[in-house]
């Protein structure tokens, strides 16, 4: 587990609330799942580590946001807590264990009180994963379209040099035959 979230004494663990994922993704729960994944991705995206660098407050709700979208985000956990049914071993299943967690690590810390069970490290491959999927199709079309325009105008530049050669042969031509004509007509008159 990592580190805890301090929202004040009577607070308790996001798991055992009614609403706290919900709450916390700005969602209700009548929500589909489809509506759930959005706002995490709007909601991790604000509160990203990266984009926030030094920010306890958001390095906290970044873990905040996805736990909340490790359990909404799948229809098995998400039953388990509209039903109240919930269980910190259920959250502990879906982190991967960590050498720092201890044997007591489920019990509560005084001074804190809601938890998140997923590592920072775990948010951040999650929040990548989440770039790399939904926004590698539009930079690779991008690439592509920059790949495409870059042809175009490689082509236009050949074809203007191309239309530029000639039309300089095609001056040269018409100067020759008016010059050869000037010389021609210079013979003819002496």
């Amino acid at each position: 587990m990592r580190a805890y979230s301090d929202y004040g004494p009577q607070a308790e663990p996001l798991f055992k609330s009614k609403t706290g994922y919900y709450d916390i993704l700005e969602v209700t729960p009548a929500s589909t799942q489809a509506q759930i994944k959005t706002a995490y991705y709007k909601q991790s995206f604000l509160f990203h580590p990266d984009r926030n660098a030094g920010s306890d407050a958001a390095t906290a709700r970044f873990s905040e946001i996805s736990e909340a979208y490790t359990v909404l985000g799948n229809k098995t956990l998400r039953k388990k807590y509209d039903r109240g049914l919930l269980g910190l071993s259920d959250l502990a299943g879906t982190a991967r264990a960590s050498g720092k967690d201890s044997a007591g690590s489920g019990a509560k810390q005084p001074g804190t009180s809601r938890r998140s069970v997923m590592e920072p490290g775990d948010q951040k491959k999650m929040f990548d994963e989440f770039f790399k999927s939904h926004y590698h199709e539009q930079l690779r079309r991008e690439k592509e379209l920059r790949g495409r325009r870059e042809e175009f105008l490689k082509k236009q530049t050949e074809s203007f040099e191309e239309k530029k050669s000639d039309w300089m042969v095609e001056m040269g031509i018409a100067v020759m035959i008016v010059v050869t004509a000037g010389l021609l007509l210079n013979l003819r008159s002496r």
